[in-house]
């Protein structure tokens, strides 16, 4: 049986942001575990709370402690781990709020996913180091475990990860600093008047 569900209105999107000083939006950090996504993220995060700008980091460790708890890494319960988090982004951004989305996001049609139903507020950033570079620094140990055979479907050696095509910004972490990569979104988020 369906239900009709009819959604309530909220004051408007403007007046948020208005109230804020600023435009909601998602910046969609993707890129292989050890990239620097998470970084980037809570640097850019500490940046704009010092300069009064309203945010939320939506990391995709912490989301799977949680939200999307009951989710594993078939490729299936990837495809839905970013439709929930799309949609909880969608929601803080119609609000105002500038998010902060750090997710693998390793295909091409997960990413086109979420810029679908975030549409214009979506900002695809890549967060580029290749594997070895990310093996090398296994800052959670993960890919000691993958080594070991106790990780399944470990993006980048069982599972692939497709590079984005034309993402809004790349940020290459074998030659830039967390600072230098931060700094570059700030840039970002000025010139699209976004915040700051």
């Amino acid at each position: 049986m369906r239900i009709d569900i009819h959604p309530h209105e909220t004051l408007p999107r403007h007046a948020k942001e208005v109230l804020l000083g600023q435009k909601g939006s998602v910046l969609w950090f993707c890129g292989l575990s050890g990239s620097g996504k998470s970084t980037i993220a809570a640097a850019v995060e500490q940046v704009l709370h010092d300069k009064g700008r309203f945010c939320v980091r939506l990391d995709g460790d912490n989301l799977r402690t949680g939200l999307n708890g009951n989710l594993g890494f078939s490729d299936d319960d990837r495809l839905e781990n970013i439709r929930r988090t799309a949609e909880l982004a969608k929601i803080l951004a119609s609000n105002g709020v500038i998010v902060l989305c750090s997710l693998i996001t390793p295909r091409g049609a997960f990413r086109d996913l979420a810029r679908g139903i975030l549409e214009n507020d979506f900002a695809e950033i890549y967060v580029k180091a290749d594997y070895a570079t990310c093996e090398a620094r296994d800052p959670k140990g993960l890919y000691a475990k993958a080594n070991e055979g106790n990780v399944k479907n470990f993006t980048g050696r069982d599972s692939a990860f497709e590079e984005p095509q034309d993402p809004e910004l790349v940020l290459d972490t074998e030659a830039l600093s967390v600072d230098d990569a931060a700094f570059e979104v700030l840039e970002y988020l000025r010139s699209e008047g976004i915040a700051l």
